[in-house]
């Protein structure tokens, strides 16, 4: 009969815990395929403006992707969101003479010497792309009290925004292109549309296949402004707090090493790894 002693018991508990735990981690967890091929969208998603072709998209590539910016989260599941399908060209042109009145506007914001070259960046596709989408968000869609939005009533503009992103990272998986118009004013917006009350626009995009993706974002790539290093965003326990221990100071240390690899290299599926 084999005699054990307490650590022995104690150690074979913690394995059979860690095992399980384990186990169950794996249970839940993508095959590394499908990993990398989640963060390759993500890390491959751009802002799309002047690449856009004409070629037309099939119905059913565009319901994939409609639905999955339906199956985005929703602050008390409200789905407040609804989607404005634009296809002709008669209103792409009424929506770009709002563009341009807010392009002009806007400029005039900006420091002297940085408005010529904000003039001369290329920040809509609305007549390239053969597809415009207002991404709506219906503030009384669930009525006056939400699960969720009791204490933050702007849950219900995040909520579309999710919409918003699941819509871009299922366009890109599709190979399209996907620009987020932000350069219009949104009460006239509302008119040319017919939104009606009660209902606010929360994104304008043009949608469509394009001749190419930029390895990295075009304003970075101009030079208007870089990538912030991520290590220095991340607090702990308190906003503004750094780490307090080796493990905060490993974590920081394995952002900026994974972060210098994405801007000198771009995404590599070894970002994926087995560990």
């Amino acid at each position: 009969m084999e005699i054990l002693n307490n650590n022995t018991v104690i150690a074979d508990i913690n394995s059979s815990a860690a095992d399980r735990q384990g186990a169950v981690s794996e249970a839940f967890r993508f095959s590394d395929g499908d990993r990398r091929a989640l963060y390759q969208t993500i890390f491959s998603r751009r802002d799309v403006r002047g690449q856009f072709l004409q070629d037309s998209i099939p119905e059913s590539v565009l319901s994939r992707v409609l639905m999955a910016a339906h199956y985005a989260p929703s602050v008390g599941f409200m789905q407040p969101w609804n989607f404005v399908v634009i296809k002709s060209g008669e209103t792409k042109q009424q929506v770009r003479r709002l563009f341009d009145k807010a392009h002009n506007e806007a400029a005039e914001m900006f420091p002297a010497d940085k408005r010529e070259v904000y003039r001369n960046l290329k920040l809509e596709g609305i007549l390239e792309a053969p597809i415009n989408i207002c991404i709506t968000c219906d503030k009384q869609r669930a009525g006056p009290v939400v699960v969720g939005r009791t204490h933050i009533p702007e849950m219900d503009v995040y909520s579309s925004v999710c919409a918003v992103q699941n819509l871009w990272l299922a366009a890109r998986a599709e190979g399209l292109g996907l620009g987020w118009v932000s350069i219009l004013d949104p009460l006239s917006l509302k008119e040319l549309l017919e939104i009606p009350e009660g209902v606010v626009p929360v994104a304008y995009i043009c949608l469509g296949y394009v001749s190419r993706f930029f390895d990295k974002p075009e304003l970075q790539s101009a030079g208007w402004r870089p990538r912030l290093p991520l290590a220095e965003l991340v607090n702990f326990e308190r906003y503004g707090r750094p780490a307090g221990d080796d493990s905060g100071e490993k974590l920081l240390a394995r952002i900026s090493s994974d972060q210098q690899e994405l801007e000198t290299k771009g995404y590599q599926p070894g970002f994926v790894s087995a560990e």
